[in-house]
């Protein structure tokens, strides 16, 4: 559960969105978003393997130079 304790002279804005960015880091609603459908394994890692293919591509060709 998460908690912000309100501090002396500050705002309800403030403080949601303080809020706010401790809900995001959490990670609840990306999980949540993540579970909706089922993704078979395969697929999952066909995904990875594109996505370290690519960062591969755009980051290691700089390191190397």
């Amino acid at each position: 559960m998460i908690i912000v304790q309100i501090k002396d002279n500050e705002s309800v804005d403030r403080a949601l969105k303080r809020f706010k960015k401790k809900f995001e880091r959490t990670g609840v609603l990306k999980e949540l978003r993540r579970r909706t459908f089922f993704q078979k394994p395969s697929i999952t890692q066909r995904k990875q393997k594109q996505k370290a293919v690519y960062k591969l591509a755009t980051y290691g060709q700089a390191n190397n130079e």
